[in-house]
């Protein structure tokens, strides 16, 4: 871990990015700090000085079981060493921030230690901290604070918005006062306290921080680090097993730690939702420091890598998908009548609807992911149970798939690019990503490759439930038809002779955007493509232009369109790789899979294990290592559950052929 590197800790949709002092600055932009819960920071400030100084780090901040430790010393020289030693431990909890700080005295007589810890809450929404210096106008808001026993209470009113973060002390302050000077709109204040420490002895503090976000659940009940952590390993017992995975000796070096890392994650990214009933339900949440909420693709595609292995996620993520379909119509969030929802939002912003991200729809393919993971989770666990309780979503998924999905109007499923929300509305979600190889974006209406097999594969899957659970043998008879055509167009319309290669898309014209594209590898998954096309992309993909030796590049290099650091056009997605080896098993490439199975698994180990959301698309000829991506997530929920596919994909338990 580098010496000025942030830690975050993660549990049940509360985070902290915490600096290597264990404390936050306020800063905002790519990398915020803070305490999070429901798209707001809670705790903007958290730092410490020992009398008078800021303690210099001697071990930075590191997480190990679920709490993380740094120890701090304040300013000393060699003929004067520091008095003291500061020991920091800190662990997240649901809704709450726990530390125990301890100072050692490190003299043969007593002493007297001043502590101070400034702390402030600015409530900032997560879309104001991200946003390119965009201002969100928000009439009639109001923060406060005040000192209250044992701490000092922060209120966040805007309307009927009603927020606080609560910090508590023992022993308490002894004082408790505004940070003077104040900056501008501040509402800081400095906690004191002069500590007793005997001659070789110690003293300490415990601190609590308990986030309310408007209309949230109390914080789970926590005294210390050491009860926290005890709630996220507890928690994360239920997922990671009474073992580890079985991972067979000769699979590639770094691949069993991977997984474990990534059940790890994955145990602290499940987020609270609800199902269909009002049952509560722990889906994957898509990832931290930005998207730790529900989300349609991310949280089904994690589900579908974690089925083989895992499949609570898969049954938590469908329930709750199904509570939040789309039942009316609401141009300004996209939603439509049996439309699976794309983002789920909590935060201010989101209630005010100044970002269309409460509940938004703006997505081409999560309804018919939707639809392969109930198929393939009845497929791999043999119950029908989940499926017979959601044949009324999933034959409202297929309705849209066919009315405004557009495979009845124009043969292929389409977005129109959302001028106020993602002008792309596949996986390849930024602005400019599906484009021609001169890197002009495709104008709408867009039918991306990728959610064409996933439409193929959803037809297909859904009959077969049709048939064998639903006693409803016309309509599977009716889907299967659809899907043989659906394949049919996809072949004559999609394959660019000239590149012998699948086209990433059709735009509103119907002419073919010609970058050469990861999304290919997509197709193989979903068994659109026939076997020799489908084996002769699989090839493709390993070549040096798509292949960097640590994983498949999401632009081919040499294309116009191509920059190694863009977030779709030249990066390489872990998750994008993962359903790419899936494929690669499907048609048993076994050469490329292998190739491409030990690169992830070397990148995950140059990672410690955790695979990022998306590294750059350097090659190992341009430099050893991995290059991180600037802005990547980490820990995110479909890079976690790379290793499990990948595993899956080198045992052959991938998802059930259905077609050739």
């Amino acid at each position: 871990m580098s010496p000025t590197a942030d830690t975050t800790l993660v549990h049940a949709g509360t985070f902290a990015v915490l600096g290597p002092d264990g404390g936050l600055t306020g800063r905002g932009g790519s990398t915020p700090d803070g305490l999070f819960r429901r798209d707001a920071r809670h705790l903007s400030r958290w730092e410490l000085t020992v009398d008078g100084a800021r303690p210099l780090v001697l071990v930075p901040l590191q997480e190990e079981d679920a709490t993380a430790t740094c120890v701090l010393t304040p300013p000393g020289t060699r003929d004067e060493p520091p008095a003291y030693t500061v020991v920091r431990e800190l662990a997240v909890t649901s809704g709450a921030l726990l530390e125990r700080l301890r100072l050692v005295n490190n003299r043969p007589e007593p002493r007297t230690a001043h502590l101070a810890l400034l702390v402030d809450a600015d409530f900032a929404d997560q879309f104001e901290l991200r946003s390119d210096h965009r201002s969100y106008p928000k009439d009639e808001a109001t923060r406060t604070a005040a000192p209250e026993p044992g701490g000092v209470r922060f209120t966040y009113t805007r309307r009927t918005w009603k927020s606080r973060t609560t910090v508590t002390a023992t022993p308490a302050p002894e004082k408790a006062e505004p940070a003077e000077p104040a900056e501008p709109g501040s509402t800081a204040h400095r906690l004191t306290w002069n500590l007793t420490l005997p001659a070789h002895g110690e003293a300490g503090l415990l601190l609590r921080v308990e986030a309310r976000p408007h209309g949230a659940p109390a914080p789970a009940e926590a005294t210390d680090p050491a009860s926290a952590a005890a709630q996220v390993s507890a928690a994360a017992a239920e997922l990671l097993g009474p073992a580890p995975l079985p991972v067979p000796a000769d699979a590639p070096a770094g691949l069993a730690d991977a997984c474990r890392q990534g059940l790890a994650d994955l145990a602290r990214l499940r987020v609270p939702a609800t199902g269909p009933a009002g049952e509560e339900v722990l889906p994957p949440g898509a990832g931290v420091p930005w998207f730790l909420t529900l989300f349609g693709r991310d949280s089904l595609l994690t589900s579908l890598f974690a089925l083989p292995y895992r499949p609570d996620p898969a049954a938590a993520t469908l329930r709750a998908l199904a509570a939040t379909q789309g039942t009316r119509y609401d141009a300004a969030r996209g939603e439509q009548p049996g439309r699976i929802v794309h983002e789920v939002r909590h935060g201010e912003l989101a209630h005010f609807r100044q970002v269309p991200y409460g509940r938004y729809y703006g997505s081409i393919d999560a309804t018919p992911l939707f639809l392969v993971l109930l198929g393939t989770y009845t497929d791999t666990t043999g119950d029908p149970a989940l499926a017979r309780s959601l044949e009324p979503h999933a034959r409202a998924a297929v309705d849209w798939m066919f009315r405004d999905g557009g495979l009845t109007g124009g043969g292929y499923l389409v977005y129109t690019p959302d001028p106020d929300g993602l002008v792309n509305q596949n996986w390849k979600d930024s602005a400019g990503a599906v484009c021609f190889r001169d890197g002009t974006q495709a104008e709408g209406p867009i039918a991306v490759a990728e959610a064409q097999g996933y439409a193929y594969d959803a037809l297909l899957r859904t009959a077969r439930l049709a048939r064998d659970h639903w006693a409803d043998p016309a309509w599977a008879e009716r889907l299967e038809k659809e899907a043989a055509a659906l394949r049919a167009r996809f072949a004559r319309d999609f394959w660019m002779t000239a590149a012998d290669f699948p086209a990433l898309a059709l735009d509103g014209t119907g002419r073919q955007v010609d970058a050469l594209a990861s999304d290919a590898g997509h197709l193989l998954w979903s068994g659109i493509l026939d076997t020799a096309r489908a084996r002769h992309v699989g090839e493709r993909l390993l070549e040096p232009d798509f292949f960097t030796g640590w994983a498949i590049r999401t632009l081919a290099s040499g294309q116009p369109c191509y920059h190694p650091l863009s977030y779709h056009r030249g990066s390489a997605w872990p998750h994008d790789n993962a359903v790419i080896a899936l494929g690669l098993a499907r048609y048993g490439l076994d050469d490329a899979l292998h190739t491409l199975t030990c690169a992830l698994a070397e990148t995950a180990a140059h990672h410690e294990g955790r695979l990022p959301e998306v590294l750059a698309g350097y090659s190992r000829a341009e430099h050893p290592r991995p290059v991180p991506y600037p802005h990547a997530c980490s820990p995110q929920a479909w890079a976690a559950a790379t290793p499990l596919a990948l595993l899956a994909s080198l045992e052959g338990r991938t998802p059930a052929q259905l077609s050739e």
